[in-house]
């Protein structure tokens, strides 16, 4: 790994991985930090190129994100975590969980998709066309080139196939709002092609974590109670 990620901790007991969206950082799960801390060890790393963790020079893609991930619980002594995942964190969760499935206790899936198909056109559209500027500014701007990062994250990622979901082994609850910028057929798409995974659909948009959090929290809550 060619960096080291910043990462928030509180709490002791079962490692808790909490991995944020596209453009944020580990501070959008406040409230989770604060539920779940007096129950479990909560970690959230800001991803590579997102908050207080450097760009460094690996692929900025959900792959790359993925493997970090590896090599962050690896660095920090943790075998085996329950992972939650918004928006890219959870395209990133997917991508592990896939990979390295003895590493996931528990999975949580909030906002994800497969691939850019999965979002809501009248939300994609302009994403996909603020790419293409970004794009073409991109070598003559540094502030360029980082915008075309990100937007790519969310024009050429994550490119997983349905069929691939199948590898995903751990206890999963995919969760997202009534009014969430996927769109609700993907996302149950998504819950179907798990093995046994759970489906939660709650009022609110695509963060529900952060503005519904008590609904968000006790719907978590209630899926790793049952494990």
């Amino acid at each position: 790994m060619d960096i080291t990620l910043f990462y928030r901790e509180k709490g002791n007991g079962e490692p808790f991985v909490l991995l944020h969206g596209n453009g944020e950082d580990s501070s959008y799960f406040k409230h989770q930090i604060e539920y779940f801390c007096d129950r479990y060890r909560v970690i959230a790393p800001d991803t590579r190129g997102h908050g207080k963790s450097p760009r460094g020079t690996s692929p900025f893609t959900i792959r790359q994100f993925s493997c970090d991930l590896y090599d962050f619980m690896k660095n920090h002594q943790i075998p085996k975590a329950v992972i939650l995942g918004f928006s890219d964190g959870a395209n990133i969760a997917m991508r592990f969980a896939m990979k390295h499935p003895d590493m996931v206790t528990a999975l949580i899936l909030n906002g994800g998709n497969l691939d850019a198909k999965g979002v809501k056109r009248s939300t994609q559209l302009p994403i996909e066309i603020g790419y293409k500027i970004a794009k073409y500014f991109a070598k003559r701007s540094a502030e360029a080139n980082k915008n075309a990062e990100l937007l790519g994250l969310m024009v050429n990622d994550p490119d997983i196939e349905s069929e691939e979901l199948a590898q995903i082994t751990a206890p999963t609850l995919v969760i997202c709002g009534t009014k969430d910028m996927i769109r609700e057929d993907h996302t149950r798409k998504i819950a179907e092609n798990i093995p046994n995974a759970r489906l939660a659909i709650i009022e609110g948009d695509h963060f529900v974590a952060n503005k519904r959090s008590e609904e968000f929290n006790r719907e978590v809550d209630r899926f790793l109670e049952s494990l």
